[in-house]
């Protein structure tokens, strides 16, 4: 008999409900306790991530799909962040050398010098 449809058990939804809700605590007490700096981004992002992560696989069922449908769904926006990365090193790398050969002052707006 062949099988129609694939049910999954309603506790895995609720757990991860729970587990979401209990993320988003934690991302609210990094302001509460108030963290700064490299801290305070490094756990808005670790636990952004991680929701995302959790919607993603349990909620948009990719934990259930074939690894093919996986790749195709995950690794354009990876790929993006990637070439993201590079652009933004790269600008870094062209901005500091502008002002290492031209000089910072003329990376100065003229309204600057009243």
């Amino acid at each position: 008999m062949a099988q129609e449809g694939q049910q999954h058990p309603l506790n895995v939804y609720f757990w991860i409900w729970g587990l979401l809700f209990v993320l988003s605590g934690f991302s609210y007490m990094v302001d509460y306790l108030n963290f700064q700096g490299m801290t305070r981004w490094g756990l808005i992002l670790l636990f952004m991530f991680l929701k995302a992560g959790f919607i993603v696989a349990i909620f948009m069922h990719m934990k259930w799909e074939r690894l093919a449908l996986k790749f195709a769904i995950l690794l354009p926006p990876i790929a993006i962040v990637v070439f993201i990365a590079l652009m933004s090193i790269e600008g870094d790398y062209t901005y500091l050398t502008r002002i290492e050969f031209f000089g910072e002052s003329t990376f100065v707006p003229e309204a600057v010098h009243h």
